[in-house]
């Protein structure tokens, strides 16, 4: 299977934050990332926000008591462990998905088309990480 061709990372991490505008501010300021996209969730928190840095990027949203959220922490909540999932673009995301199910990964969210575009899923590797793939191009998108 052959890599993408996307304008940046093909690796982006996913993170959740409760205060995700403070975090956001937080980000750019301490380390220098800049404001690529902002959604507001509508009730004072982040659908969904992409911060850049360079060609890379970082994705990030407030935390929701959903059924991915709930499989994700705080850090505060299991001694300051990292709490990350990587999202990875790829190029034919069906033929990826078949690909990952057939080698043994736990899938966790069937592979869907997205109301954004593209398509994804997410499965657990062979130590239970949490793993995100996509053909949802960030950097394509919004003429990064």
């Amino acid at each position: 299977m052959t890599s993408p061709s996307v304008s940046g990372s093909t690796i982006i991490p996913g993170l959740r934050y409760r205060d995700a505008h403070a975090a956001i501010d937080w980000l750019c300021k301490a380390f220098g990332f800049a404001r690529h996209a902002v959604y507001d969730d509508g009730e004072g928190g982040v659908a969904h926000a992409q911060l850049t840095y360079g060609n890379g990027m970082v994705m990030l949203g407030s935390v929701r008591d959903n059924a991915f959220g709930r499989r994700l922490v705080q850090p505060d909540q299991v001694g300051g462990s990292e709490t990350q999932c990587p999202y990875v673009i790829v190029g034919d995301c069906k033929a990826h998905y078949e690909q990952a199910k057939a080698a043994g990964a736990v899938i966790v969210d069937d592979y869907e088309e997205k109301d954004y575009g593209g398509a994804g899923y997410s499965c657990r590797d062979l130590e239970g990480h949490l793993w995100s793939f996509g053909s949802y191009d960030a950097w394509a998108e919004h003429g990064g």
